[in-house]
């Protein structure tokens, strides 16, 4: 029970935390009171319409069914990077998108250490196997780690140039996305790792465990995505100044 705390925790803290990102935009940006409140409560509707979608999905089971084609990607991933591309996307130009300090979407990323962390935890209870973490061939808390000095040392004391953070972010994406491979093929190919089980227990497609594919990595991803636009727009600036 506790465990399942910790991520049901970890999911309204981070939905909090880009709440109050949004809201800074919003109210950084906004033309009147009516319209930053209009905005505001569209975003607190989305955040909350998304946990109740990924709560109501994996009430149904079909998560919990790991024979192809992979659901986890078809109900969970894929509308979150959808999401991602067109919202960024229809909104790179806008104001609210430079409002934003760049060391936020960067420091952002220092969560995905509570989420291994987690990790660690759920394979002593038997949700995970020790494949998909730390302990196996999971390496973001490694990444993780390097927020911080990332978010310190390039974007606020500017010790090092912003190539340094566009790098950074793909390395971020190239993480995330071996993560992914790590829990597909563990679920569905487990003859790669010597099992003729899966060897992700039926267990991690039940709510609260969802919200690690459904809404933290996505989050992740989408933070990834928003700085590497707000460092892509500040290098147009300067080609047309």
């Amino acid at each position: 029970m506790l465990l399942e705390i910790s991520y049901v925790a970890l999911m309204i803290l981070m939905n909090v935390l880009i709440y109050f990102i949004g809201k800074y935009a919003i109210d950084s940006t906004s033309e009147s009171p009516s319209e930053a409140k209009k905005l505001k409560t569209r975003l607190a509707a989305s955040l909350g319409g998304w946990q109740v979608y990924l709560f109501g999905i994996a009430s149904t089971g079909i998560l919990q069914n790991y024979s192809p084609p992979p659901r986890f990607v078809i109900f969970l991933v894929l509308p979150a990077f959808i999401f991602t591309g067109i919202f960024l996307s229809r909104n790179k130009d806008k104001r609210w998108v430079q409002a934003i300090p760049r060391s936020w979407a960067v420091y952002y990323q220092t969560f995905r250490i509570l989420i291994e962390s987690l990790f660690v935890f759920s394979v002593a209870a038997g949700t995970l196997h020790y494949h998909v973490t730390i302990e196996g061939y999971n390496f973001d808390m490694i990444f993780a780690v390097t927020a911080p000095l990332i978010g310190l040392l390039v974007v606020g004391r500017k010790l090092l140039p912003e190539v340094v953070v566009k790098a950074w972010n793909y390395l971020g994406l190239a993480v995330i996305a071996s993560i992914i491979f790590l829990f597909l093929t563990t679920a569905m190919l487990p003859e790669m790792y010597g099992s003729t089980e899966p060897l992700l227990p039926k267990e991690f497609g039940m709510y609260p465990y969802v919200v690690v594919p459904g809404f933290l990595m996505p989050s992740a991803v989408f933070m990834h995505v928003f700085s590497l636009v707000q460092l892509s727009k500040k290098v147009l600036e300067k080609q047309f100044a």
